[in-house]
C-alpha cells in the first residue's frame, strides 16, 4: 500500500480513494505522506480518500483563517489556529484533515502539543472546509464531535453547528454569534479576490469594528 500511495500523483481539484485500509496502514501512511504536502486525507473505517486541493481553494482557506483570526482578535479571544491538523480516533477508526480549525475554548488544553489524539484530547472548537469537491464528511466531522463546521464553496458560507450529536444548519456562529458572518464573509472573501488581500483583510477589520 506504501508504494502504492507513494507512486500516486493526485491532480489539483481531484480525489483518489482506497478501501479496506487498516488501520495500521492508515497510520503508516501518514507517517509516509508526512506533514509537507498540499493533499488532504479522510479515513472511515476502512475507506481512505487523498484529495489534492485546488489553487483557488488554498487562497481562499487563506482568507478565511485571515477572517477568523480577525474576529478573535478585536474580541481580545486567545485561540490557537492548528491549520490543516490531522485529527484521529483510533476507538472509532476515523480521521480527517480540515482546511483549517481553531481551539478558542481548549486552546490551553492543546497549547505546546506537537500531536493530538481525540481519544484523549478535546476537537477544535471551529474548523472549516473550502469548496468541497467530493463532499464533506459529515459523519466524520460529527463523530469526532468538532461542535461548528463551516463550509464555504462557490460563494456561498455554511454554518453548521453539532446538536445532539447531528449537524444542523444555523444562521449565525456559535463562536460569534453577533456577526451576520453568512452575508459578510462572502462579500469580504470577493474583495480579497478582486480588489487584493490587504485591501479585502483591512475592509474586514474595519467592518468587525464597527459592529463591536
Amino acid at each position: 500500500m506504501l508504494l502504492e500511495i507513494n507512486r500516486i500523483v493526485v491532480p489539483p481539484g481531484q480525489t483518489v480513494m482506497f478501501d479496506g485500509v487498516s488501520w495500521q496502514e492508515f497510520e503508516a501512511i501518514l507517517e509516509d505522506l508526512g506533514e509537507s504536502r498540499n493533499s488532504r486525507i479522510a479515513y472511515d473505517q476502512g475507506k481512505l480518500e487523498i484529495t489534492t486541493p485546488l489553487p483557488e481553494n488554498i487562497v481562499n482557506k487563506v482568507y478565511l483563517s485571515n477572517f477568523v483570526e480577525i474576529l478573535l482578535e478585536e474580541l481580545n479571544i486567545k485561540f490557537c489556529s492548528l491549520g490543516s491538523t490531522t485529527f484521529t480516533n483510533k476507538l472509532i477508526l476515523r480521521g480527517i484533515e480540515p482546511d483549517s480549525c481553531f481551539y478558542i475554548q481548549n486552546k490551553a488544553v492543546v497549547r505546546g502539543k506537537n500531536q493530538l489524539d481525540l481519544t484523549v484530547d478535546p476537537p477544535p472548537d471551529l474548523a472549516f472546509e473550502i469548496n468541497i469537491t467530493n463532499g464533506t464528511h459529515l459523519e466524520i466531522y460529527q463523530s469526532l464531535e468538532i461542535p461548528e463546521l463551516w463550509r464555504y464553496e462557490r460563494g456561498k458560507l455554511q454554518i453548521l453547528l453539532l446538536v445532539d450529536g447531528n449537524y444542523i444548519e444555523s444562521e449565525s456562529s456559535a463562536n460569534f454569534p453577533n456577526f451576520p458572518l453568512l452575508e459578510v464573509i462572502p462579500q469580504y472573501l470577493t474583495q480579497c479576490r478582486t480588489e487584493g488581500r490587504n485591501e479585502g483583510i483591512t475592509a474586514f477589520r474595519s467592518w468587525v469594528r464597527q459592529q463591536l
